[in-house]
């Protein structure tokens, strides 16, 4: 028996995404920048794509750039939207994914000024806390929707207005939000955003980025004329398209999908919290997306508790996947303020349409036996 509960660090390709891109991989094999018909033929099925992206964010198709992942995406708009800026202050959170932690340290090397908003402690950011640190020498704010370890959600709508008032460039990691949130870019008021299609149902190594017309960009690689200038090299036709088919479908079933989730969290959560003693949810307090459940276990090593959660079948994991492998405890959850000792001690599972209800309940009997085992070597 095994039991896949880390759908925040992949999901497995939807079979309508993959007939829509297996003629991409071998009699459309053109390389969408040829003039000739098969180069056409790619470039066509490209735009249709970035049309379907486009719709699904509420945006135009020229807006969007593709890439090989959120992490690139992320890297360009970070890195690359104050290349061309006088001004030398970029604010963001400790909460956010290490392509951004990771971004940023990138930018303080070249003297920029790096200020990260202090969340409450159940991992919400006041928009008002974000205003305090703006001023006149900022150039950029980066936040995510919804995190990518506890599933808390941040106002962006509000908190865009507020920096567009002091003139401030706003980017969103909305990776996690898209396909359970409705994401339209207008009402978000961001300027760039970017969603990854393997975080719904579509295939890894291609991503979105959203960027407002009217705003500068560098770009991040270079070497062709690619997406506008902005992203050189040839264009993954066939993730691309699969990209689009995930996104149409996605955008079809966010509702009922979201509805379900939410369904299995609550039911998860009422399970663990009311037959384990001493854990509780991080995050729990705060606004949060229905996909993720973080959960503190008190006097639990995490990597025994991981360790013999896969022994039982069960698949979790200690938050994001682009850690895995790190000793280091959750940057997330220490920033929320949580010891060192309770952040190793946190596990995240995460849902998707494709968990049953029984499988919730095995899964909760099952964590019973491995927070037992685990407790008994701490």
């Amino acid at each position: 028996m095994s039991i896949y509960l880390d759908y925040a660090a992949t999901t497995p390709l939807n079979k309508e995404v993959l007939k829509a891109m297996m003629p991409y991989f071998n009699e459309d094999f053109g390389n969408a920048s040829s003039l000739h018909g098969a180069g056409r033929k790619a470039r066509k099925a490209i735009e249709n794509a970035r049309e379907q992206v486009a719709e699904a964010i509420g945006s135009n198709a020229k807006e969007i750039i593709f890439s090989s992942g959120a992490t690139e995406s992320i890297n360009q708009a970070i890195r690359m939207s104050v290349a061309g800026q006088n001004k030398k202050k970029v604010i963001s959170s400790g909460l956010e994914h290490s392509a951004t932690i990771s971004s940023l340290k990138a930018l303080k090397e070249q003297d920029f000024q790096i200020e990260l908003v202090k969340p409450d402690k159940d991992g919400s950011i006041s928009p008002a806390a974000v205003e305090r640190l703006i001023d006149k020498d900022t150039a950029l704010l980066s936040l995510m929707l919804v995190n990518n370890e506890t599933g808390v959600k941040t106002d962006i709508s509000k908190i865009s207005r507020i920096a567009h008032q002091h003139g401030v460039l706003v980017f969103c990691d909305a990776v996690q939000g898209f396909g359970l949130e409705q994401i339209d870019v207008n009402e978000l008021g961001v300027d760039m955003l970017t969603i990854s299609a393997h975080k719904f149902n579509g295939p890894k190594g291609v991503a979105a980025l959203y960027l407002r017309n009217d705003t500068d960009l560098a770009s991040l690689i270079v070497g062709g004329s690619q997406e506008r200038g902005l992203r050189a090299g040839t264009l993954n036709t066939a993730a691309i398209v699969g990209m689009g088919k995930a996104s149409q479908i996605a955008l079809k079933e966010i509702e009922e999908n979201k509805t379900y989730l939410r369904k299995l969290q609550e039911h998860f959560e009422n399970l663990v919290l009311s037959t384990v003693e001493d854990i509780s949810v991080n995050g729990a307090n705060a606004p949060r997306g229905p996909k993720h459940s973080n959960v503190l276990v008190k006097n639990a090593d995490g990597e025994a508790l991981l360790f013999n959660l896969d022994l039982l079948g069960i698949q979790a994991s200690a938050g994001s996947a682009c850690s895995a492998g790190s000793l280091e405890a959750s940057h997330v959850l220490r920033t929320m303020g949580l010891s060192k000792s309770d952040a190793r001690s946190s596990i995240r599972f995460s849902f998707a349409k494709q968990t049953g209800i029984e499988d919730i309940e095995i899964a909760a009997d099952l964590f019973k036996e491995a927070v037992k085992r685990s407790r008994q070597f701490s």
